[in-house]
């Protein structure tokens, strides 16, 4: 009865997510810069971002995003789960084509490819047997992933301080938020199981609190990528590197299976090797010429006039 109904919820959720960030991007505009992580600054971005209307209204349609999510999370595996909430992308950009008018033909075209890619990638690896899920996450291995992902988002955050192109800082601070996302929806999934079969135990759970605080990071990492640059560099980037990591996790940790075989395997390649090109291409394509600022010494971005408000 349930064998997909988490796919019209996964979308339900990318659509409403897609909302989210827009008004998330908008109000990042609007609010003091915090690209150089300084306390100060970020306590300044977090006090002004709580009050700021755009991003209360991402926040409503975050909860009502991040229920469907978890219910599709708990009827579905996790490796296709995540990748539905692709399509949220070019939700996204089709947004902001309504808002702003500034989105171009090849942006909206590098945005089908990979999304065809990443739905593709879907298809072609699949799961063996969708109908059986494991009860329980493989404890080790979580913790190697856990571990990974840490590694992989607090170097993405170096990185992206380091870059002196707003088109490259916002992608490299969007790895960092997909993959907090990644590592946040593998928990969900845990936290829907232990709701289910124990929900006396969820209070005093570990993946609850742990939850919390990989919401918390990724609320402030996903506004000081939105602050970065432009939509179209930090959200593929977000929505590449949280599905690939969901599905790494959903095999890894839920023994969640993939079809291999010679043909799938480079299939799956050329699919890899698509996405790579599709999301180079929307970070190229996002800055027009001319407007790129440049990082001062301490990390933080000078903007052009009106630069700040070219993408909200």
């Amino acid at each position: 009865m349930h064998s997909w109904t988490y796919i019209p919820l996964g979308l339900g959720s990318a659509l409403v997510f897609a909302i989210s960030s827009d008004f998330k991007h908008r109000s990042a505009s609007q609010v003091p810069n915090a690209q150089d992580l300084h306390p100060t600054a970020v306590r300044r971005l977090i006090t002004a971002t709580l009050s700021h209307p755009l991003w209360l209204g991402g926040a409503v349609a975050d909860v009502i995003g991040l229920s469907l999510q978890i219910i599709a999370l708990h009827l579905g595996p996790l490796a296709v789960v995540q990748p539905l909430l692709i399509s949220g992308l070019l939700f996204a950009l089709l947004l902001r084509q309504r808002h702003h008018d500034r989105i171009s033909g090849h942006e909206v075209g590098w945005a089908v490819v990979l999304v065809g890619a990443l739905v593709g990638f879907l298809v072609l690896g699949g799961t063996a047997d969708q109908s059986v899920l494991p009860a329980t996450a493989d404890r080790l291995p979580a913790i190697a992933v856990g571990v990974t992902g840490f590694a992989l988002a607090v170097g993405s955050v170096a990185v992206g301080r380091q870059q002196r192109s707003r088109q490259r800082a916002a992608a490299a601070l969007g790895v960092a938020v997909g993959a907090i996302y990644a590592a946040t929806a593998a928990l969900l999934k845990s936290l829907s199981d232990i709701a289910v079969a124990h929900p006396g135990q969820l209070v005093v759970s570990w993946q609850l609190y742990t939850v919390v605080v990989l919401g918390g990071a990724g609320l402030l990492l996903n506004q000081i990528a939105f602050q970065a640059g432009p939509l179209t560099a930090s959200l593929p980037a977000i929505s590449t590197v949280d599905p690939l990591l969901s599905i790494a996790i959903g095999v890894i940790v839920y023994d969640e299976r993939i079809r291999h075989g010679p043909l799938s395997g480079l299939g799956l390649v050329a699919l890899l090797v698509v996405l790579g090109i599709a999301v180079i291409q929307l970070a190229r394509r996002s800055q027009p010429a001319g407007v790129d600022p440049e990082r001062t010494r301490d990390g933080s971005v000078r903007h052009p006039p009106h630069a700040a408000g070219a993408d909200g």
